[in-house]
Order: C-alpha cells, then structure tokens, then sequence
C-alpha cells in the first residue's frame, strides 16, 4: 500500500480538503469487485502527482458519514476536489487517463 495515499476518517477528511492541494478520493468498499480492480489506478495516480494533489481512500462501510455527505450511491465513485468543493465526478472503474486528463486539466 502506497503512502502516498491517505485513508482519512471524517475530521481528517474535512482537514484534508481545507488543505492547498486538489484532493482525489476513491470512495470503496473492500467487497467491491470493481473497487479493487480500480486499487492499481488510484496507486499510480497517488504516485504520478506526489505533492501535487492529495489522494484519499474513503471506504463507505467504515465512514457512512462521509458516503452519504457526498451522495455516494454507487461505488468505486471518485471525485477530484479543488479548495473544498467536488470540481469532477466518476462513477464506476475507468481506466488511468480518464483521471489524469481531468488531474492535469485542473493543474494546468
């Protein structure tokens, strides 16, 4: 498990995202089939942009609390943050450029 990712519980979330990085979090739950497919991605997405954005995972079963602040109905959903507020939205597993496009367009 990468340490650049981070798997934060609700006051680290809200800490996180009143940080100076984007923030991309993989909402998931270790029984989703799609969710693990999509571990690899959210590795090397945590790796590419090292100390350019912060990348979370926030499993639903342990922080309900911050699935249903979002409105997370299916998952893997991930959702790029930028100074707070979700800026992009992907539901289900898509493959690595689908995040780098939107990463890179935000970074400029």
């Amino acid at each position: 498990m990468s340490t650049a990712i981070k798997h934060p519980n609700v006051g680290e979330f809200d800490e996180l995202l009143g940080g100076d990085r984007p923030v991309l979090v993989d909402f998931w739950a270790e029984w989703c089939m799609p969710c693990r497919m999509l571990a690899p991605v959210i590795e090397q997405l945590g790796e590419r942009y090292a100390g350019r954005i912060a990348v979370a995972k926030v499993n639903v079963d342990e922080q309900p609390e911050l699935a249903a602040r979002y409105h997370i109905q299916s998952i893997p959903t991930v959702i790029l943050f930028d100074k707070g507020q979700p800026v992009h939205t992907e539901i289900g597993l898509r493959p690595l450029d689908a995040y780098t496009r939107k990463i890179d367009a935000l970074l400029g």
